[in-house]
């Protein structure tokens, strides 16, 4: 019996990248899983076969998480299809980069509307449950950026960093009531916006990696089903860097 066995979670961004590996480690180990997805229809409902065939129970729903009506509406959509809700992933992010000086409104706006406010909006949802249920657990994926800073990545980085105090703000605001709240940051994971990069920022990162290697997004998935499981019940406020060690604090 897996560790999340009859549990029910919501994971935004699930289509892809690191999102699809969280929600795939999620179901293996016993639980339910929303996959939301804003564009890619055929990935999120090819992630849903996938799960459904190793003999879970998954779902797809679409939304636009910059859309507070949106936002409700996907978190609802756990109780509604599976009867219950216990562990909110907060993975969906883009980045549009770019220097200061070169960065539009729109380049700012759009990524902190995205990753933060989004992220926002669904953790108001899910706390409606949560509070009225006195349990539940929240996950919120960061990044080491946000804890570092990286140049060409103003309007990322402040999303991130900004998801760090409201995963420490809610954090204390809920935990009488028996939810926690934690982030996981990841560092140079080799997954989705790495892609791109030349292989010399590839090294430059590597450099600064004391393990000496790319984190994978299994590790990243680990992370999450331990913080959403009861071992860690007694864990909140934290952010877990998942970073092999090119973080310290």
């Amino acid at each position: 019996m897996g560790r999340l066995q009859d549990r029910v979670a919501v994971v935004t961004g699930a289509s892809g990248g690191i999102g699809r590996h969280i929600a795939a480690a999620l179901a293996r180990e016993g639980a339910a899983v929303v996959v939301h997805y804003w564009r890619s229809e055929d990935a999120a409902r090819d992630l849903v076969a996938a799960i459904e065939a190793a003999g879970g129970r998954a779902r797809a729903v679409v939304g636009d998480l910059t859309n507070p009506d949106d936002a409700a509406a996907v978190v609802a959509a756990a109780s509604s299809t599976f009867g219950r809700f216990d562990i909110l992933v907060n993975n969906a992010g883009v980045a549009r980069d770019g220097l200061v000086l070169r960065m539009s409104d729109d380049a700012w706006q759009a990524v902190l509307d995205t990753n933060l406010t989004g992220a926002f909006f669904c953790i108001r949802a899910a706390l409606r449950e949560f509070l009225r249920q006195r349990r539940g657990r929240i996950v919120n994926i960061t990044s080491t950026a946000g804890q570092v800073g990286n140049a060409g990545q103003a309007n990322y980085v402040a999303a991130k960093a900004g998801l760090i105090g409201l995963t420490r703000a809610v954090a204390r605001e809920v935990g009488s009531r028996g939810i926690t709240v934690n982030a996981v940051a990841p560092g140079f994971i080799d997954a989705g916006m790495t892609g791109g990069l030349s292989d010399a920022v590839v090294a430059r990162y590597m450099a600064q990696i004391p393990l000496g290697r790319a984190g994978s997004p299994e590790d990243v998935a680990a992370a999450v089903v331990f913080l959403a499981s009861e071992e860690a019940s007694y864990i909140t406020g934290q952010v877990l860097n998942v970073d092999g060690g090119m973080v310290m604090h």
